[in-house]
């Protein structure tokens, strides 16, 4: 969508840790101070990874541990990172918002607010289409 979209699109990335997942909160955590890094989406996807894993490899705390060292992250730094208050408290922020806007789960996709339910790349880009006009016809 963003390629077909560059001038249109922004994607922006909200935490929204489940509660039913034990590793939710430390990975979402992780992934913040990978971003002190510029390396988030990697982290991310290393993290996800888990998700669709053939081999059905579970994230806990030793393979959560391994992804920065993976990664070639600045280890102390990343580290200091991950213990800065700031990332738990954008973490809550993200969620407040995840909250107020109904998310019940992960991934969710809104386009300007609206819900994704349909997420055919065509419905998705009816949605990015009508927000488009929607937006042009309100300038």
């Amino acid at each position: 969508m963003l390629e077909k979209n560059p001038d249109t699109l922004k994607i922006v990335f909200k935490n929204f840790p489940l509660r039913t997942h034990n590793m939710a909160r430390s990975a979402a955590e992780s992934a913040m101070a990978a971003n002190e890094q510029g390396r988030f989406w990697e982290f991310h996807d290393k993290i996800f990874s888990y998700l669709t894993s053939p081999s059905n490899k579970r994230l806990d705390q030793q393979e959560l541990s391994r992804i920065p060292i993976e990664l070639g992250l600045d280890m102390p730094r990343f580290l200091k990172s991950l213990k800065d208050p700031a990332i738990g408290a954008k973490i809550n922020k993200d969620i407040r918002e995840g909250v107020k806007a109904d998310v019940t789960g992960t991934p969710s996709l809104y386009v300007n607010g609206r819900k994704v339910k349909n997420r055919s790349p065509q419905a998705i880009q009816e949605m990015i289409d009508q927000a488009v006009r929607k937006n042009k016809g309100t300038k």
